[in-house]
């Protein structure tokens, strides 16, 4: 009797998943972020036959999202699926308002199917509600946004990175009985009815209505998504943006099965707006007074809650007796700006333990506690406001924070947030890394992620930065690992505004100053300051992550040292690539890496050192290039691609973007 208890809970939930064979359909809950019986706006319930599958998402392609490589960056999907399926080459740049099929996998999360994105907000304006309906079209809602992340949604920042969770789900029973094979997202936009929007995907328009739980008589809105039931995979649409309808002719009888898009959606969020203002103008009435208590007793730095809980910590002025190596006027915009802590010595002495020696990460670096949370107090002499200057004004996930500073016999003690695992040259070089241990070895999978993070680090600062940054400095040793073996780019001590100029962004030095093997040519030999200086680095970077080597290596048989950006030239050409490649990965690694990634990987490294700065690749385009292989990481698992031959396929879709 036991032994038939199994079979009895399987009879169970078939018939609970199958007695769910219909969405809610979201209606305007996307338009209240606040609002608590929405459930309908956090995803479509896990009721499907699988708990994952093959899905589809619709996108309208719009600036700067005008390409397969940079929809397929937003969504976290494969280029190359995009490509296909649309029947569009991948360096294709479409017209504003081309609806494009997206091929993801989709998944259950909890009690929703997702699939999920990553996005780092660029500007301040930028919320939850922007970030689902503006950009991702209505694939995903602020209400799914803020259960699934642990950003206080009312004190977001620029540089947050966050979760996207699109919405998508798994055929149930009876519709897999019914022989459908996939659903399809539909992003809904004005002019729409539903036996249009069914007729176009060649899809049974009662079905439809059936997997949304509509009737011919509802109402469908812009920013929401409709599941279309296929029973093959959707080939390509031709459609051309819809123009807004007339609301003010009839769209049809009451109930007519054609009903159009309504402009409730307007009236829903004008409706938002008229009962949203109060609540927003008192928010920003109760921060101002606050704001203007604090200054009158005399605090320096608002409360930790205007920083969305940050630990920052108010201190009084230190005296300026001694002589500090910054100039008073920016210790008075600092201050003014209310971004930083400044500490007092007494402080950092109490939380490095008088600076004592097990406190001492390296060098001038110690670990401090403050308010119980770590951080990293280091010790700088000379004129330091330039670093301070740019790190005040950056947030970003993979680049370090500063915290605040303290000015104490001419020497100013910088604190950061910090970085539990080191740096990653520790990681890389056979050093002892943080746990004392030299012999544990960084994944594929850790190290792809690296890569990524640092390049979106760059990419922000490159980018979306005002003005925009040159890091000058990039290498291993100024990459730190948080505790999750995330990375962050730190020390700008010699980082630089691109200064633009007739031709372009180009700036000359006579100041050469770096570590050998990091520089690039034109700067070694001219002086010349670009962005593509930064991206020959990273691209010395990559090939550490490859091979495990430094920048700069002994090479045994010849007696010499050799570049490992000069090194990678002779590996990718001539004869027997796949072995010399494979000498040259990290041994560390073992065979558990894909051999095909790891090859598109190397190629992008010898874009990015190539010797004339015209040929290597930006970083938004490293970055796209860089995400196709993390996405393709994820799904593999050691043994999948270990043997597979370079010149294929993937290497050609993934480079694609980058030109010849």
């Amino acid at each position: 009797m036991a032994a038939s208890f199994p079979n009895v809970l399987v009879f169970v939930v078939v018939f609970f998943f199958s007695s769910r064979a219909q969405q809610p359909y979201i209606n305007n809950a996307q338009l209240n972020c606040y609002a608590t019986n929405a459930s309908s706006a956090l995803g479509y319930s896990c009721n499907g036959l699988r708990p994952s599958c093959q899905s589809f998402l619709t996108f309208r392609a719009e600036s700067p999202y005008l390409s397969p490589p940079l929809i397929a960056f937003l969504l976290s999907a494969d280029t190359a699926n995009i490509s296909r399926i649309n029947s569009v080459p991948d360096v294709a740049t479409l017209p504003a308002g081309e609806l494009l099929i997206v091929p993801v996998p989709c998944f259950c999360s909890g009690q929703f199917y997702q699939h999920n994105a990553s996005y780092t907000l660029k500007s301040a304006g930028e919320n939850y509600f922007t970030v689902a309906n503006d950009t991702y079209q209505g694939l995903s809602a602020c209400q799914a946004l803020i259960d699934q992340n642990h950003f206080d949604s009312r004190h977001l920042k620029s540089g947050d990175q966050i979760v996207v969770p699109l919405r998508c789900a798994c055929p149930t029973l009876n519709q897999t009985s019914a022989g459908v094979r996939y659903l399809l997202s539909y992003l809904v936009t004005w002019g729409d009815d539903i036996p249009t929007i069914a007729n176009r995907f060649n899809a049974d328009y009662p079905s439809v209505l059936a997997a949304n739980n509509l009737t011919a008589k509802s109402t469908i809105f812009p920013f929401t998504t409709l599941l279309i039931p296929l029973t093959t995979e959707p080939t390509r649409i031709s459609s051309a943006p819809s123009p807004p309808p007339d609301v003010s002719q009839p769209s049809g009888a009451g109930g007519s099965s054609n009903k159009w898009v309504f402009a409730g959606v307007g009236i829903g969020a004008g409706v938002l707006i008229l009962l949203g203002f109060p609540s927003l103008f008192f928010c920003l009435w109760r921060r101002r007074r606050r704001r203007q208590i604090q200054r009158k007793k005399g605090k320096l730095v608002s409360s930790s809650e205007d920083y969305g809980g940050l630990p920052f910590k108010s201190s009084s002025t230190p005296s300026m007796t001694t002589p500090s190596p910054l100039a008073s006027s920016v210790i008075r915009e600092l201050l003014d700006s209310m971004t930083l802590t400044l500490y007092k010595f007494d402080e950092l002495k109490r939380a490095t333990g008088n600076f004592d020696e097990d406190h001492r990460i390296r060098g001038s670096v110690f670990r401090g506690i403050f308010n119980g949370d770590a951080a990293a107090v280091k010790r700088l002499k000379g004129d330091v406001s330039n670093e301070i200057n740019i790190l005040k004004q950056i947030s970003h996930s993979n680049v370090i924070k500063l915290s605040g500073f303290c000015l104490h016999e001419g020497n100013t003690y910088m604190v950061y947030e910090f970085a539990d695992l080191g740096s990653l040259s520790d990681w890389l070089h056979h050093k002892k890394n943080i746990f004392g241990d030299s012999s544990t070895s960084l994944t594929w999978k850790q190290r792809i992620q690296i890569a990524c993070d640092v390049a979106d680090g760059l990419n922000y600062l490159h980018n979306y930065t005002n003005p925009p940054y040159i890091h000058k400095n990039l290498k291993s040793n100024n990459i730190l690992l948080s505790r999750d073996f995330r990375a962050k780019v730190a020390n700008f001590g010699l980082a630089r505004p691109v200064e633009e100029e007739e031709g372009g962004s180009r700036q000359l030095t006579r100041h050469v100053v770096g570590t050998q093997g990091y520089m690039s040519p034109e700067y070694l030999e001219h002086g010349l300051i670009t962005p593509k200086l930064d991206v020959f680095a990273f691209g010395v970077l990559l090939l550490e992550l490859l091979s495990g080597k430094e920048a700069s290596f002994a090479k045994e048989e010849e007696r010499r040292e050799v570049l490992l950006w000069a090194a990678i030239d002779d590996i990718l050409s001539g004869e027997d690539v796949i072995n010399k490649l494979r000498r040259f990965i990290d041994h560390r690694l073992g065979d558990d890496y894909p051999f095909e990634l790891a090859f598109a990987m190397a190629e992008l490294a010898k874009r990015c050192v190539a010797r004339d700065p015209a040929a290597r690749p930006n970083m938004m385009e490293v970055l796209v290039s860089l995400s196709a292989i993390c996405n393709s990481t994820l799904d593999w698992e050691p043994g999948d691609l270990s043997n597979s031959s370079p010149g294929s396929t993937i290497c050609a879709r993934l480079f694609s973007p980058l030109g010849s």
